[in-house]
């Protein structure tokens, strides 16, 4: 496999820095499965505070978050609401239905952003030969949206409304952190209107894995009977709960470059002749090559060569993420290469 030296693929591509890996090395461990691990037990307590949650429960990963969460909150033949490029409908292997035997109504939203009066448009009447709507979601920042942030009063708008139909609401915070930098507001403002949420380690904050569920203790008390039934129960897990702690206590306001580099890349890949851009919200910019007449796949190869990596998101749609391990500098010399890409496209 050929080493990649500037990887544009996702946030996820950090690696665990030096001060994260003495504070795994020297993380107090015990059984978590007991609630004995004090790593771990400090790590809920700064989440559900962060959060503005009665508690929480440490994970593996988001997508399990997300899908205890609506194993907790549905019964079979219950009907989720969430926008149709969301996390939960396109990416987690159909596990609503899999898992909780839930069905999906998605939202043709803008941006990964929809509106109340959309949401209240797809909840069902109370009538036998419908699925009952039982749970909305959405996903902060909205990935496949452009990394775009929902607006705190869009947000409360549409919990508000789903509260009036007595609908659960739950939020995949994977990207919060980005959301809460880029708009000065904080998580649990954000959280507030929410029965659950959850926060990734994993990604931009720079944690070699791991994610935390929040909500009321009696939620956190259901989940953790999912933890264990998906197989997501843990035995001296301060090891990892430690790098997660670190990632909040080092890592959120530095989330501030990623975003300036993500301008700086957008900027100059907008003065290539052939790409068009997204201007980004946060550390996630979207391009789209048609005019050069070559597809992502070809054009992420050659980029390659130049030992740079991007995600392939469509025919001739690309995505660029910034993170932890993309320095500045870094992000000019991946302008220069795909100035030196798109030009040899264009011979």
């Amino acid at each position: 496999m050929k080493k990649v030296r500037i990887d544009l693929f996702s946030d996820t591509m950090t690696r665990p820095s030096a001060g994260m890996r003495a504070a795994m090395a020297a993380a107090e461990v015990g059984d978590e499965q007991l609630r004995e691990d004090p790593t771990v037990n400090r790590l809920v307590e700064k989440v559900s505070e962060l959060l503005g949650k009665e508690d929480a429960v440490f994970l593996p990963s988001g997508s399990m978050c997300n899908q205890i969460a609506m194993r907790v909150h549905c019964q079979p033949g219950d009907e989720i609401i969430c926008e149709a490029t969301s996390h939960v409908r396109n990416f987690e292997g159909g596990g609503a239905s899999a898992i909780s035997g839930a069905s999906i109504y998605s939202l043709d939203g803008e941006n990964g952003i929809f509106t109340a009066d959309q949401m209240e448009a797809a909840v069902r009447p109370l009538e036998n030969h419908f699925p009952v709507s039982r749970l909305v979601t959405i996903e902060q920042t909205a990935n496949m949206g452009g990394g775009t942030v929902w607006p705190l009063e869009t947000i409360e708008e549409v919990c508000q409304r789903a509260a009036k139909f007595g609908l659960a609401r739950h939020m995949d915070g994977a990207r919060l952190m980005n959301a809460v930098v880029a708009s000065g507001i904080p998580a649990a403002t954000y959280c507030d209107c929410f029965d659950s949420v959850w926060v990734d380690f994993s990604k931009g904050l720079g944690a070699p894995v791991g994610a935390a569920l929040a909500g009321s203790k009696d939620f956190i008390n259901k989940a953790w009977r999912f933890k264990h039934q998906f197989g997501g129960a843990m035995r001296q897990s301060g090891i990892i709960a430690a790098a997660a702690l670190y990632s909040i206590e080092h890592n959120i306001e530095r989330l501030a470059e990623d975003h300036s580099n993500a301008v700086l890349l957008a900027e100059g890949l907008a003065n290539i002749e052939g790409i068009s851009v997204q201007t980004p919200e946060t550390n996630l910019i979207f391009l789209d090559i048609s005019e050069l007449g070559v597809s992502s796949e070809q054009f992420n190869e050659r980029l390659m060569t130049h030992d740079i990596r991007t995600c392939v998101t469509g025919k001739t749609q690309m995505r660029a993420v910034t993170h932890l391990d993309v320095s500045t500098p870094q992000i000019k010399e991946a302008i220069t290469a795909f100035q030196k890409v798109a030009q040899a496209y264009r011979q």
